[in-house]
């Protein structure tokens, strides 16, 4: 996750909030074994939507149940987790929801935010989340042409409700943002994406790089170009300066992109060493970012989720997340591991770790490939 108005500005909001940290400088709110964990709570969802990258689905099992999910509570207080979010499928559908959200809100750590796709978000709820203790809601949306939001996520209405729910959310002063994943049909949209959040009243954009992973591998066709995504890092660096302090904007699954703003904004060597400290200083998945998985597994995080480097039916997140154990080495120094013709020799592979290896494995077949989708090359 690369935070793109830090990097322009060096001011965030949503971000000071949750992490304490404010202008232009490194990251420690977490460490590489003490990691922002994504958690999906369960593989349900009142949605459809073309890209999710866990196959959620109306009325799909396998989730655990509330015991267990209280005691994998308890391992995060114990493991010293700074930060969970609590992500889906649909979160607010899953079961033993509150009562885990109340057990952590008890504990005072880790701090709780909220994914969601917004359509459940009525007084009640909001109300229930406020007084709990989040920290932030992400709310989904792919579109401000309503129908083309709809389509992509399965469900005719369900703009109109996710609007209303962030109307709500703002409404009881919970801090707000959009979510939006990029493709190919909507990246020449973005900059109107960024003045609607900010109408809105929502204080974080959230921009993710569409990735090959779930239902996203069947729709690779509509990744964005290279050529769009430098235009789209061109005119984001304008929106930060022009919403500075208002507006959050974040770049996730694409952080060679922070790379090519390190060097943009930079005037001089020392500058552009600066801006790479706090690109590098991010983290990605299973260094500084973990999921865990409905059914109890632990992945490098929600986008790789073909590699499992845990199980907390069996285990101890504290064995998980452990210099010990041999599955998740490998995400703890991915630049080494690189072997494309490209990113193996790149400068700056040590700040983004190549990119996604999802994308590369499913672009390139290779896991330790290239991410072909990298703004610093042609």
């Amino acid at each position: 996750m690369i935070p793109l108005s830090i990097l322009v500005t060096g001011k965030g909001t949503v971000s000071e909030r949750i992490t304490g940290r404010r202008g232009r400088r490194p990251s420690n709110f977490t460490s590489p074994l003490r990691p922002i964990v994504f958690w999906n709570l369960t593989y349900n969802c009142n949605l459809y939507c073309a890209h999710c990258y866990i196959n959620a689905a109306p009325g799909r099992g396998g989730e655990l149940g509330v015991e267990d999910k209280l005691r994998i509570a308890e391992m995060l207080w114990e493991h010293g987790i700074p930060h969970v979010v609590l992500s889906g499928g649909e979160p607010l559908v899953a079961r033993g929801f509150w009562e885990v959200s109340e057990r952590l809100s008890e504990l005072g750590k880790p701090t709780m935010s909220l994914s969601t796709n917004g359509t459940l978000i009525n007084d009640k709820v909001a109300s229930r989340l406020s007084e709990l203790g989040f920290k932030y809601v992400g709310v989904s949306i792919d579109s401000i042409n309503p129908e083309l939001h709809d389509k992509f996520r399965g469900a005719r209405g369900a703009f109109e409700r996710a609007i209303r729910g962030i109307r709500v959310l703002t409404d009881y002063g919970l801090p707000v943002g959009v979510r939006t994943t990029i493709t190919r049909w909507n990246v020449e949209e973005t900059p109107r994406i960024v003045d609607f959040t900010v109408k809105l009243g929502a204080s974080r954009l959230a921009l993710y790089v569409l990735d090959t992973v779930g239902r996203g591998a069947l729709i690779r066709e509509d990744l964005p170009t290279v050529d769009q995504l430098r235009w789209l890092l061109d005119v984001l660096v304008e929106k930060a300066r022009e919403y500075e302090g208002i507006l959050e904007i974040l770049l996730v699954r694409f952080n060679q992109g922070g790379v090519y703003l390190a060097r943009k904004l930079a005037s001089t060597r020392e500058e552009e060493g600066a801006l790479l400290e706090i690109v590098g200083s991010q983290g990605d998945c299973g260094r500084k970012a973990v999921s865990i998985y409905p059914d109890g597994t632990v992945k490098p995080c929600q986008f790789i989720d073909y590699i499992t480097i845990g199980d907390l039916k069996k285990q101890h997140l504290s064995e998980v997340l452990s210099p010990s154990n041999p599955k998740l080495k490998p995400f703890l120094e991915v630049h080494r591991h690189l072997r494309g013709p490209r990113c193996s020799r790149c400068p700056y592979k040590a700040y983004c770790g190549g990119g996604s290896r999802g994308r590369a494995l499913a672009l390139t077949g290779d896991f330790w490939g290239d991410d072909p989708l990298c703004p610093l090359y042609s």
